[in-house]
This record gives structure tokens, sequence and C-alpha cells, in this order.
């Protein structure tokens, strides 16, 4: 299933972030992401075992850090590539002392836009 947090209006909770943020193979995973990879790359930059690596994927794309995006490919053997999905995290505190989190996502390009439209079209159909 491919996740995109930057066209989902839910935001995660801060304990999720907090725990795929302390984990230390997210944070490699994360490092490792200088431009958008497979889990094969990944595995191969990092070094993490195959069924820990993509437990970790899955982590990071709950907590929308992570975006996940297929690519086509000619043989018909699609990928999914992973991607960072967000700029900058706050952890604030309120008055209750309730951790609030608000993670700043990149601006879209108007392809990504027109993606996220017709990705929304086809969930309707």
């Amino acid at each position: 299933m491919v996740r995109d947090p930057l066209a989902s209006t839910n935001e995660p909770s801060a304990a999720e972030v907090c725990a795929a943020l302390d984990d230390p193979d997210c944070r490699e995973i994360i490092r490792a992401l200088e431009t958008p990879l497979t889990a094969a790359e990944i595995q191969e930059r990092c070094d993490i075992p195959q069924s820990t690596l993509y437990r970790k994927l899955e982590q990071l794309t709950d907590a929308t850090l992570l975006e996940e995006s297929t690519e086509i490919r000619r043989d018909g053997h699609h990928a999914s590539k992973y991607s960072i999905a967000f700029e900058e995290i706050r952890i604030t505190m309120d008055e209750d002392h309730t951790l609030d989190v608000a993670v700043e996502r990149p601006a879209r390009t108007a392809d990504e836009r027109l993606a996220d439209l017709w990705s929304e079209v086809r969930r309707e159909t």
C-alpha cells in the first residue's frame, strides 16, 4: 500500500513520532534517504536485516515521517520507494502538560498535487 503523508489530513501523535525518532534503526534510515530509495537500496546502505527494515519503514510511514511511492518499471515489477516527508518537527507542551507534535512538510509541486488529485479520484471510483 502506497502511503503519502503529504496528502493526508491526519497528523501523527506525539507518541508515534517520538517512538520513531527514538529508534536507532529509524534514525539510520532517515539519514540514508538523501534521495528516494527502495527497501533493497536502504538495506544495502544501512545494513539492517530485511524483516527489521520493513517494520521500521512501516513505523516511519505510520508516523508520517516517510512517504512511500511506487516506482513504475517497464518489466512490470514495480517497487516502493521511500523518501523523507518532513522538513521540521516541533514537539510542544500545552497548558495541561500534554505533548503536541507539529510536522512541517515540504511544499508540493504542481505534478505532486496533480498526482494527489488523481489518487483521490481513483479511490472514489
